[in-house]
Formats: C-alpha cells, structure tokens, sequence
C-alpha cells in the first residue's frame, strides 16, 4: 500500500473514533507498520499482515482508549506484544510518558528500533514479567493509567496489573467478546487487589466486538501482590 493511500485509509477510520492527527503523526503510524511487516518476517509479531487490518484491528483498535490518556499521565502496557496499544496511543500523545513492558526481549528490541525510527521520546521499554517487576518500587503503584490489550483472562491479568497502578489511578482491560462472563469470574481478585470496575464499554469495531473494562484504583495493593511468576495464571485470586 502506498503512503498517500494508507493515510486516507486512516484519517477516515481515525475520524470514526472522533481524532484527527496532522500529517507527520500519520506517517508515523505508516512508517510502523513497515518495520512491523518487516520483522514479522523474522519473528511472530502478529498474525495480521493485511494493511488494511492492521490499520483497523491494530491502529484503530488501540486507539479506543485514547480518550482516557491525558498530558500528564503516566502510562504503562503491560504484556504489549508488538506495541499495541502502547506505541499508538505514545504516536497521539506525544508529550505523555508511557512505559511498555513485554516478556520476551525479542519484541522488546523490535520496539526499540520503532523507537528509534518514529524518534518517540519518553517512552521506555522494559523486558519483564509483570511478577518480577510488580514489587520495584519505581513502578509499583506509580501509573496514572495502566493498559493492557489480549493478554491474560482477566482474573490472572488483574494480579498482573493493578499493583502498578497508583490510588486513584485506572486499569483499562482491552477485551474481545465475552467479557461479562471474565467479569463476573475476576470480581473477587478486583477487590482483593484494590480495585474497581467502573464502567464497560460495549461497541463494533466492524466485525469485531469490543469490550473496554475500566478498573479505578481506591485501595493499595496487598504487598503479597503479585505472587511470584507463574503462581498468578495456575492459582488465580
């Protein structure tokens, strides 16, 4: 797809969800599906490789949250994969700090090359498990919002998540269909750890139904939070 017709393409699917971008930040997004397509060659990054669907079910997609990101926030995605939601929502908000934390160091140094190429500043990029980072104290209890998109169920994902969110702070969960019953089944480890559920928001996205979960931060963490890797996804609160 040439750059002239992935950016129409975009601005039109971007006004859907009520943003509009000038045209560098367009070409940002344009300049990231390449090196995506690129090392996807090399590495399972997605399984998404028509340009059109990753404008859609990955750009587009992302970007539903964007509404709950401010200036001032500092954002982290956990598990972010190839970037998503986290690179998107750093190409819209330019000035606002976001922490992208991933598993396996391969997709960590995929996004330092994004990085380098789309020259994003405040952005860091940490090769973790979320139970191992949970107890640093730079980042416990510190986000402003925490974002995470086809991670975990969310019972696990909430051990995973809310221990980084500061009180007052939110945790959005990006789900597909279904939600209600992970709803129901993580309510307990919602409250154990803290939080929540504020709102969900139900909605298409063409052919896809989306669910947006978002959990407000009113009590701290238990410091037994999250237990050590693997206990959280065989034992769930």
């Amino acid at each position: 797809m040439l750059e002239e017709e992935f950016e129409k393409i975009l601005s039109v699917e971007l006004k859907k969800i009520d943003i509009e971008i000038e045209k560098e930040k367009l070409k940002l997004f344009y300049k990231y599906m390449k090196v995506l397509l690129e090392w996807n060659e090399k590495i399972n990054l997605t399984a998404i490789t028509d340009e059109k669907e990753i404008i859609l079910k990955h750009f587009i997609d992302s970007l539903t949250i964007n509404k709950y990101i401010k200036k001032e926030d500092i954002v982290m995605d956990m598990g972010t994969g190839a970037g998503f939601p986290g690179i998107p929502l750093k190409i819209i908000n330019a000035d606002t700090r976001f922490v992208l934390v991933d598993s396996l160091n391969k997709r960590i140094n995929f996004l330092a090359e994004v990085k380098e190429k789309l020259k994003l500043e405040k952005l860091d990029l940490l090769h973790s498990r979320a139970e191992d980072l949970g107890n640093n104290a730079e980042y416990r209890e510190k986000m402003d919002v925490l974002v995470s998109r086809a991670v975990a169920n969310l019972r696990t994902l909430t051990e995973y998540t809310v221990p980084f969110v500061k009180k007052g702070g939110i945790f959005i969960s990006m789900k597909g269909p279904n939600a209600q019953e992970e709803i129901e089944l993580a309510q307990n480890a919602i409250e154990i750890l803290g939080g929540k559920i504020e709102k969900v928001e139900n909605f298409k996205l063409a052919d896809m139904e989306r669910n947006i979960i978002v959990i407000r931060k009113e009590k701290v963490t238990p410091k037994k939070y999250p237990r050590k890797a693997g206990i959280p996804a065989k034992q769930p609160i």
